[in-house]
């Protein structure tokens, strides 16, 4: 492929930045609600490059490293979205009432620069001197070359946009049915199972079965084994221990869950995470020891370094990431400033810039590795965080030991929890940053550019967070949050947050139910057994995540079950067009449709959360005829059924239509 030094082309163009900036308000929005509903996020690259293909050809000098760049920017943005794991446990934990522009943008911007200029040094290491697959970079390089190569690739340009818009309206018009009331806003039944009682629920909601299509059937399974065990083995056996007189069977079932069998999900989720990370530990470290090895033997050779290897020189990586520790420190000591630990500060901020450097840089590496060897969508960060917010709430315990009282403790998590945002930031923008640098590789891009590109996602990304959270915060609150302000009786579930913020509370006030978590990591532990032999026997077609099972039994099942829904819909689909001479269109324009279906209902709900704190009522769009609840249960099945089912038989035929293009 040319040189740029010979071959005239557009790359980093304010239009790309402009576009890529633009993509990222809509994404970032809509990933902040999602995360805060379902505890997951989804992939922004591919959507984001088929906007940028379809908008960007109104120009004649658009380019494929153009539309790259402003995949970039969107991506990394999206990604940082992830800090909305930890951020709402300070509401949680009654530390903030709102949450404020500058704290909520100073952690997220410090940790996702540092995550960029970590990464930096790794491209050469993990991406151009490495054989690991980076499945996302290279789909979202593989969506660009097709949709700017070739007329056909054009016409499945316009036809992912459509895709994407379609999916869009679908959702947005089907949760605007759900906020009038016309459809129930969940579909469940609960009922006696001897001494105990059990069910299942399952929100009408085309995002999450949006989100399912996108994590794959994999993992569907993973879930839907999550479900089984909860409901279907540990909520039975825990309300047949604990009866509740006088409570219907939804009381029973729903309170038992929440008080004891979540926390065996925690369990779960923690043992599977330590296992996952301790699995990689070796690859990681063999894997960054060969590439530096190599990186060595090549600059001893005195090459000149091509244009398509040129970082942002290291001295000026090295200068802002040392700069970085300036701003880190002063967010860090003004977090504590007017508090019960001011007189800690000193120390306090100390081990905090300590732990940011050392802790992010090595949640860098592991979870840039991590992408490029099971893809960001599947990189255990929740492992990451636990860890982190552990590690974190140890050192901060070690400093205050000395003081005592409630408020003295409650400060005492609250730090902890916002330096782990700031690690968290350093990983989640790590985790995706490198499969960006991937995709560049592939188009032939200017990493310093891209890295330049990256930088201005953070601070986009950063700028919008803390306005996205708040409304949020005003209108519908977070679930175990003093929500003072919420408007809505409708509290988001923040999972993740509400995890990292129990266990932070749990290691520095020792109130953490140790049993169950002991009972959950030991289901963890059969769980991993289970999925090991299931790798080795089927040599590796087979799996169950144990971090997905341990999710389904964490969540509510009106998360989950939608998911596991979304997760064999978009199995069936792509089992049928696989028969098709256009099959990898096919399975494109249906990815594309189910990330409109999460797009616009997050957006809509957002919208929805701004209407609410307009007019200060909790249900502005109910009207007064709508059905009852069951009739609104029907309607709802009938119209996912019908719209999923619609929306894929024209993606099946817009790929066959852009073949004769």
């Amino acid at each position: 492929m040319a040189d740029a030094a010979t071959t005239p082309r557009s790359e980093f163009t304010v239009r790309g930045v402009l576009l890529g900036i633009a993509i990222t308000l809509v994404f970032t929005a809509a990933q902040v609600y999602l995360g805060l509903k379902v505890g997951l996020t989804f992939a922004t690259s591919i959507p984001a490059a088929v906007i940028s293909m379809a908008l960007l050809r109104l120009f004649r000098t658009g380019t494929i490293q153009e539309n790259n760049i402003v995949q970039t920017i969107a991506s990394a943005a999206g990604t940082l979205s992830s800090v909305i794991f930890v951020l709402p446990g300070l509401l949680m934990i009654g530390w903030w009432a709102e949450v404020p522009f500058l704290p909520t943008f100073g952690a997220s911007a410090v940790g996702g620069i540092l995550g960029v200029m970590y990464t930096i040094p790794l491209r050469r290491a993990l991406v151009t001197n490495s054989d690991l697959p980076y499945p996302e970079g290279v789909a979202a390089a593989e969506v660009l070359k097709v949709g700017t190569g070739s007329r056909e690739g054009a016409a499945e340009g316009q036809a992912g946009l459509l895709a994407v818009a379609a999916g869009t309206v679908a959702s947005a018009l089907f949760a605007a049915l759900a906020a009038a009331k016309i459809f129930a806003a969940e579909v469940s039944a609960y009922f006696k199972a001897g001494a105990g009682a059990t069910g299942i629920g399952a929100s009408s909601s085309l995002a999450l079965m949006g989100a399912g299509h996108l994590m794959g059937i994999t993992v569907g399974i993973a879930m839907f084994a999550g479900l089984a065990i909860a409901w279907g083995i540990l909520v039975p056996i825990m309300t047949s221990l604990h009866p509740m007189e006088g409570a219907d069977a939804a009381k029973h079932a729903l309170t038992v869950w929440k008080t004891e069998v979540r926390f065996m999900g925690a369990g779960v989720i923690g043992a599977a995470a330590i296992w996952t990370l301790g699995k990689l530990a070796a690859p990681i470290w063999s894997g960054l020891t060969s590439a530096l090895d190599a990186g060595k033997a090549r600059k001893a050779g005195g090459a000149a370094i091509p244009r398509s290897e040129q970082d942002i020189p290291i001295s000026i990586v090295g200068l802002v990431a040392l700069l970085m520790l300036a701003p880190a420190g002063w967010f860090l000591a003004q977090f504590l400033v007017g508090g019960p630990i001011e007189s800690l500060s000193t120390p306090l901020v100390a081990i905090g810039i300590g732990y940011v450097v050392f802790a992010g840089m090595l949640a860098a590496a592991v979870c840039g590795y991590m992408a490029g060897l099971i893809g960001s969508s599947n990189s255990p960060v929740s492992g990451i965080a636990i860890l982190t917010v552990l590690g974190a709430s140890l050192m901060v315990g070690a400093v205050g030991r000395g003081m005592i009282g409630p408020d003295v403790t409650k400060a005492l998590v609250a730090f902890a929890l916002y330096v782990t945002t700031v690690v968290l930031a350093v990983a989640v923008v790590a985790n995706d940053n490198l499969q960006d640098l991937k995709t560049g590789q592939l188009v032939d891009a200017t990493p310093w550019k891209q890295q330049v590109a990256l930088v201005i996602g953070v601070m986009a990304g950063s700028i919008v967070i803390p306005f996205v959270l708040e409304l949020l915060n005003r209108s519908n609150g977070f679930a175990g949050a003093p929500n003072l302000h919420a408007i809505a009786n409708d509290p988001l579930a923040a999972p993740q947050a509400t995890l990292i913020s129990t266990l932070a509370k749990g290691v520095l006030g020792g109130d953490l139910n140790w049993g169950l978590l002991g009972i959950g990591a030991l289901i963890g532990a059969g769980l991993v057994m289970v999925d090991a032999v299931l790798r080795k026997s089927s040599t590796g077609r087979f799996s169950l995540p144990p971090l997905g099972v341990g999710l389904a039994i964490y969540l509510p099942s009106s998360v989950t079950a939608p998911v596991v829904v979304g997760a064999l819909a978009g199995w069936i689909y792509e089992k049928v067009v696989a028969r098709d001479k256009t099959a990898e269109p096919a399975k494109r324009l249906g990815v594309l449709v189910a990330s409109g279906f999460i797009v616009g209902e997050s957006l809509f709900n957002v919208a929805l959360a701004g209407l609410i704190v307009a007019t200060n009522k909790g249900e502005p769009l109910a009207v007064p005829f709508a059905p009852t609840e069951h009739i609104g249960m029907i309607l709802a099945l009938i119209a996912a059924a019908i719209s999923v089912f619609s929306l894929y038989r024209w993606a099946r035929k817009a790929a066959a239509r852009t073949a004769e293009a």
